[in-house]
C-alpha cells in the first residue's frame, strides 16, 4: 500500500508535468530513467528518492519544496483539499493554467484581473 506522502508527492509531479506541457516519455528522458519510472511515481506505487526528485524537480523547472505543498503536519497527510485535488485531477483545468501562463505577463495580468471581475458579479 502506498504512503500518502508518496501519492501526494506523485500527484504534484504529475501536475507540473501537465502544466509545463510535458509528456511522461519527455520528463524520464531529462531525468535518466524509463517514462514507466515516471509512471509508478506519479501513483504513488513507487517511492521517489530524495536525489531523483532533486532532478525531476529541475527538469520541470521547480523548487523541490513545491512537491510537499499542502501537507502541513502528519495530521494532515493526504488532506490536501478537495479544490486542489480537482484540480489536479481536471485536465481542462490544468489545460486553461497551461494556456493561462503562456499569454505574456503584461496580458495575462489583463486577463487575471478580468476574470476576478466577472468571478464576482457571477
Amino acid at each position: 500500500m502506498s504512503h500518502p506522502v508518496d501519492v501526494h508527492v506523485g500527484k504534484r509531479i504529475r501536475h507540473r508535468r501537465w502544466l509545463v506541457g510535458m509528456t511522461q516519455q519527455q520528463l524520464a528522458e531529462a531525468v535518466g530513467i524509463k517514462f514507466q519510472q515516471i509512471q509508478k511515481y506519479e501513483t504513488g506505487a513507487n517511492r521517489v528518492s530524495a536525489s531523483r526528485l532533486w532532478d525531476i524537480a529541475a527538469a520541470l523547472d521547480i523548487q523541490v519544496s513545491f512537491f510537499f505543498e499542502g501537507i502541513d503536519d502528519k495530521e494532515n497527510v493526504g488532506a490536501t483539499g478537495r479544490l486542489s485535488d480537482d484540480l489536479i485531477g481536471d485536465k481542462e483545468a490544468l489545460d486553461l493554467v497551461r494556456s493561462y501562463y503562456a499569454i505574456p505577463e503584461n496580458q495575462r495580468r489583463r486577463l487575471f484581473d478580468l476574470a476576478r471581475v466577472l468571478s464576482e458579479v457571477a
